[in-house]
C-alpha cells in the first residue's frame, strides 16, 4: 500500500508538474496579493472609521461636561448648592467615560498607524513582485518560443517528428519499389521470370536475334550486288546461304552467258 500510495503521489505530482504553468501560477499568486492588500486596506478603513467614530463621541462628551460645569457654576450663582453638586457629580461621571474613550481612542490610532504602515510595506512589495513577475513571464515566454524553434530545427519537436517519420516512410516506400522494380526487371532479362506482352527477352534470344538481323543484313546486301551484276545468285543465296549461293553462280555462269 505505501508503495502505491508512493507511485500514485509521483505520478499525480509528474502530470501536475506537466500541467502547470509558470506564468497562470504567478498571475494566481499576484491575484492574492492584491486581495490581501485590499483587506488590508479595509482593515485600515475600518480602524480610522472606529477611530472617528470615538472622536464624535468625545466631543459630545466634553460638550456635555462643559454645559454640566456652567450649570454647576450658574447653580451655585443662585445659591443652589444642591443643583450644582449634582451638576459637578455628573460631569465627574463624564469625565470618566471621556477618559476611558480618550485610551480606546489612543490605542485605534496606534492600530491604524500600525496597520497603514503595513498597507504602505504591502504595496510596495506587491509592485515589486508585479515587476518581477512581468519580468519572468516575459523571459519564459521567450525560452519557450526559443525552445520551440530549436526543436523545429532540429526535428524533435512532435509536430515535426510526425513530419519526418512520413518523410523517412515515405522515402523507405520509395526505395522498396525502386528495389522490387529492379528485381522484375532482371528476373525478366534472365527469362526467370514469362513477360505475357511477350517484349522481354532473355539474353540467350537477344543474341540469336542480334545474329539473325545479321545474317538478314549480309543476304539483302549480297542479293542487291548480284541485281547489279545482272545475275540471278541473290535468290539462290537466299535460298543456301551465302556460300552456297555463290558456289552455285560460278557453276551456272557460263550457262547465263551461253544463254545471252
Amino acid at each position: 500500500m505505501k508503495r502505491m500510495g508512493m507511485i500514485f503521489r509521483a505520478k499525480a505530482n509528474k502530470a501536475l508538474d506537466r500541467a502547470e504553468d509558470p506564468r497562470e501560477t504567478l498571475d494566481y499568486s499576484y491575484q492574492k496579493q492584491l486581495e490581501l492588500l485590499q483587506k488590508v486596506r479595509r482593515g485600515v478603513a475600518d480602524v480610522a472609521t472606529s477611530r472617528k467614530r470615538l472622536e464624535l463621541q468625545l466631543n459630545q462628551l466634553q460638550g456635555q461636561s462643559t454645559k454640566l460645569e456652567d450649570q454647576g457654576r450658574k447653580a451655585l450663582a443662585l445659591g443652589r448648592e444642591d443643583l450644582a453638586r449634582e451638576a459637578l457629580s455628573r460631569r465627574a461621571a463624564l469625565q470618566q467615560q471621556v477618559t476611558d474613550l480618550e485610551t480606546q481612542h489612543s490605542t485605534l490610532q496606534g492600530e491604524e498607524e500600525k496597520l497603514t504602515l503595513a498597507a504602505q510595506r504591502l504595496q510596495a512589495k506587491v509592485d515589486a513582485f508585479r515587476t518581477k513577475k512581468e519580468t519572468i513571464k516575459a523571459t519564459y515566454t521567450a525560452a519557450q518560443a526559443q525552445t520551440r524553434i530549436g526543436e523545429a530545427f532540429s526535428g524533435i519537436s512532435e509536430e515535426m517528428g510526425d513530419v519526418g517519420l512520413a518523410i523517412q516512410r515515405a522515402e523507405d516506400k520509395t526505395q522498396q519499389l525502386q528495389a522490387r522494380a529492379g528485381a522484375i526487371d532482371e528476373l525478366l532479362a534472365s527469362g526467370a521470370l514469362d513477360d505475357p506482352t511477350g517484349t522481354a527477352k532473355d539474353d540467350i534470344a537477344a543474341e540469336l536475334d542480334r545474329i539473325s538481323g545479321g545474317t538478314d543484313v549480309e543476304l539483302e546486301l549480297q542479293r542487291m550486288k548480284a541485281e547489279l551484276a545482272g545475275g540471278s545468285a541473290p535468290q539462290q543465296a537466299i535460298e543456301g546461304g551465302p556460300q552456297d549461293a555463290a558456289q552455285r553462280q560460278a557453276s551456272q555462269s557460263p550457262h547465263k552467258f551461253d544463254k545471252s
